[in-house]
Parts: structure tokens; C-alpha cells; sequence
């Protein structure tokens, strides 16, 4: 069972996105639909062809908008995710890109597997940006 990264880091997500997953036909996953707990990076639209990608993982959602607790199953194609800057002194860097509407990718390494955009944010600029 998935337990929320709310509850282990005592604050709130960085914003919301809505996703949807690129086919293997489209450049995505040849491997299937990732689980809870999933470890992409994140790349933004405007820096697409740099090999720049963050350390911005996603946490899944239901239809509900819950948090997905069970990690045995695969998410959803498309949904929407709470997405969590894992390094806590590039959200300055981010807090300037990150706005309701930027798009961006789940990368893993160069590849484009899911496309994305911002739909809420979170704690973005209240969550500490130094550990």
C-alpha cells in the first residue's frame, strides 16, 4: 500500500497536473503503464530539446481526485497527479517556470512518455526551499 507523500514530508504537493500517457506508438512506455510510487522526471514545453529534466516526481490521483493508495496495479492513462519537487532549493528556479497552464513531460532519460500541464497550484511558495 502506497503511503502519501503528504504524510512522510509534513507539507502539502507543489501543484496539480493533468496527464495523459503517449502510446509506444506515440514515443511512450513499450513496457506498460506505470504503478503508484512511479520515479519520472519532469521537462518543460519551453525547454523541450535542452536534455534539461527536474527531479519533480508525480503522485497519482483517482478520478476522485484521491491520492491512488493501492501500488499494485497500474495508474490510469490519463488522470491527474500532485507533482513534488524533490530538491528543496530549485523550487526558487521553479516558482518562476510554474504557473496555472505551463506544460510540460514525464521524461524518462530523453524519452517523452506522458504530456502534462498545470492545472492547480499547490504549495509551490509556501513548501521550504532549503532543507
Amino acid at each position: 500500500m502506497h503511503e502519501s507523500y503528504e504524510h512522510g514530508r509534513k507539507y502539502p504537493a507543489d501543484f496539480r497536473v493533468k496527464y495523459k500517457f503517449r502510446t509506444a506508438e506515440e514515443g511512450g512506455r513499450k513496457s506498460g503503464q506505470p504503478y503508484q510510487g512511479y520515479r519520472s522526471d519532469f521537462a518543460y514545453l519551453d525547454e523541450e530539446g535542452t536534455g534539461k529534466g527536474y527531479m519533480i516526481h508525480p503522485e497519482f490521483e483517482d478520478e476522485k481526485g484521491e491520492i491512488v493508495l493501492e501500488n499494485d496495479k497500474p495508474v490510469a492513462k490519463e488522470g491527474t497527479a500532485c507533482m513534488w519537487i524533490l530538491i528543496p532549493k530549485m523550487r526558487e528556479y521553479h516558482r518562476r517556470k510554474i504557473k496555472i497552464g505551463t506544460k510540460g513531460f514525464f521524461i524518462e532519460g530523453p524519452h517523452h512518455i506522458a504530456d502534462c500541464e498545470v492545472i492547480e497550484l499547490l504549495g509551490l511558495f509556501t513548501n521550504p526551499s532549503e532543507k
